[in-house]
């Protein structure tokens, strides 16, 4: 365990084309090279892969797991097309790809937020590729909220939504590392986090400008297009993926709008972590890294 926490995760490239574009998908490779890949593991929406490393690299010394930055995030370099966007078909593909890439036994995929829901997409797609599903608060919306994402009213109303309105107006540069961490310590979405974990966000969240300084790798556009993006069906995934699905929701703030027991979808269990916002990854390891050794092993 020790050794994990102390060996980096090797940083691999993987070639992506697709109807989205084509460019490289930057991965993170923790555990033992010469082994099959047991767990991907996708982040957050505006987050990237890095800031999960203190979570998984204590699982390192016991499986191989992958951990892509998605597009328009971390060092991937895939194009961000936001004009036209109705879903997250490109993470989905882009997910699909980096398991193409890996051929062997099927994997098993978690992810957090818009990541748990991309996983979601991409086993739906491959079933035979993926063994189950940890979704940690995965973005599924149901009934009259679902319909109205996917409306194009939404997209006329989009600067009244808190959430992407907030995206907009972020700060998008600093002139370094050390100004974004004293800017974010206990604040915002980042209150109660650890500061490794903030550390890694910032070492992979911020790239250089084209003048002086730093600026957010995810663009502010690029997380509000993730947003706004909701013409996927996470609800037809979950029909059409019959392996085992566990998600934990948090307790407060959920955005996981699935019942315990959904109708028509045994293969699907739901609990809620107790005592737990939307970002408990980040403040809540324990939970994660649990859940994710339970499906593995």
């Amino acid at each position: 365990m020790d050794a994990a926490r102390l060996t980096p995760p090797r940083r691999l490239t993987v070639p992506i084309q697709n109807r989205w574009g084509a460019g490289d998908m930057a991965v993170l490779d923790f555990g033992d090279a010469n082994r099959p890949v047991d767990l991907i593991f996708v982040h957050a929406n505006g987050f990237n892969a890095r800031t999960y490393r203190t979570l998984l690299a204590p699982l390192a010394s016991s499986m191989r797991i992958l951990a892509p930055d998605l597009r328009g995030h971390g060092a991937t370099t895939l194009p961000t097309a936001t004009v036209g966007r109705r879903g997250w078909h490109d993470h989905r593909d882009d997910l699909t790809a980096l398991l193409d890439t890996f051929p062997g036994p099927p994997v098993v995929m978690a992810g957090h937020s818009m990541g748990g829901t991309a996983s979601l997409l991409a086993a739906a797609e491959r079933p035979e590729r993926v063994s189950r599903l940890v979704l940690f608060d995965p973005v599924i919306w149901r009934g009259p909220t679902a319909l109205l994402f996917r409306t194009p009213v939404l997209r006329r109303l989009a600067e009244r939504i808190p959430i992407v309105r907030g995206a907009r107006r972020r700060r998008p540069g600093f002139d370094s590392r050390e100004a974004a961490l004293a800017a974010y310590r206990g604040r915002g979405a980042f209150k109660g986090w650890p500061d490794p974990v903030l550390i890694d966000y910032l070492a992979e969240g911020l790239v250089p400008s084209s003048g002086d300084g730093l600026v957010l790798a995810c663009a502010p556009d690029w997380e509000a297009s993730n947003y706004l993006a909701q013409g996927h069906d996470p609800w037809k995934a979950m029909r059409t993926y019959r392996g085992p699905t566990r998600i934990l929701k948090a307790e407060t703030g959920s955005i996981t709008q699935v019942p315990e027991k959904p109708r028509g979808l045994e293969h699907v269990a739901v609990e809620t972590a107790p005592g737990t916002g939307h970002l408990f990854p980040m403040v809540r390891a324990d939970i994660v890294r649990d859940a994710l050794f339970d499906a593995v092993v």
